[in-house]
């Protein structure tokens, strides 16, 4: 059985209900953390996983609301092994970038604790793939094949489509609906998409606000994506602006006009099997 779990379900707004964006798939054999957002690891934990039982993190694009915490992943998963072990991590081109800095960041925190930890003997072990649309991928015991998404002028974006025990989900992240993304998703159990509410977005007198309109699928876009590919569940997250409690039906409704499945969304920790 493949679990899908919306480990923190907010956007780069501060919300004190929600985590940022990142998401859960477990596999009989493997577990998969995609993008880490704040609050990542106490998500994590609060699912039952802590860092050493990571497959792999895989990061769908180089926004800092998608990487707030992956520092953090990083140290934790460093400390927390009992022996040397890498970390995964897969990611659009510029990702070793990003990593490479973020253990910059860390140099005086991994020296204190070699410093202080008998055991430690280097600092952490991370192995960066980065991948471009049409790679497929072993990790684990899955199949990963990876799509380009459409969130311009976020250059390059990827989605992932993990397949493992007979299942299938694809892991959208931001962007707009495309042919690529509809093609990754076709016939498969799970889809899970960022969405906005177009509708509540134009109401605020935000420039900068409004801006989201023109890379971010809306629920109906979600929606129609899903319908057309044939998927089994639609996954909504990342919710702009965020979902308060008592919304949950409107938000589902409007994908519902336009998608047969099963709808899923709610708080962070929102898990389903597929």
């Amino acid at each position: 059985m493949m679990t899908v779990t919306l480990l923190g379900t907010g956007s780069p707004i501060p919300d004190p209900r929600r985590a940022g964006p990142s998401t859960l798939v477990a596999t009989s054999a493997d577990r998969f953390l995609i993008d880490c957002g704040r609050g990542v690891l106490m998500r994590l934990a609060g699912a039952g996983v802590l860092p050493p039982m990571l497959t792999g993190v895989l990061v769908t694009h180089l926004h800092s609301d998608h990487l707030t915490d992956l520092n953090d992943v990083i140290t934790t998963h460093w400390i927390m092994n009992p022996t040397p072990t890498p970390l995964r991590i897969v990611g659009p081109p510029r990702t070793r970038e990003i990593v490479d800095a973020t253990l910059a960041s860390l140099a005086p925190d991994v020296s204190y604790r070699i410093d202080h930890h008998d055991d430690l003997t280097q600092g952490p072990l991370v192995e960066v793939t980065e991948v471009a649309p049409g790679d497929r991928l072993e990790l684990g015991g899955a199949i990963i094949t990876v799509a380009a998404t459409d969130h311009r002028p976020v250059e390059p974006t990827v989605a992932y489509r993990i397949e493992a025990d007979d299942r299938t989900v694809v892991l959208g992240g931001d962007g707009v609906p495309s042919a690529g993304l509809d093609e990754l998703c076709a016939g498969a159990d799970g889809y899970v998409q960022t969405v906005i509410r177009d509708d509540i977005v134009r109401m605020v007198p935000n420039a900068r606000f409004q801006d989201i309109l023109d890379y971010h699928s809306t629920v109906e876009d979600a929606a129609r994506t899903a319908a057309r590919a044939g998927v089994g569940t639609l996954f909504l997250t990342h919710y702009i602006p965020g979902l308060a409690p008592g919304q949950e039906d409107d938000w589902r409704g409007r994908a519902a006009e336009h998608f047969t499945g099963r709808i899923i969304l709610g708080d962070d920790l929102t898990a389903a099997d597929l």
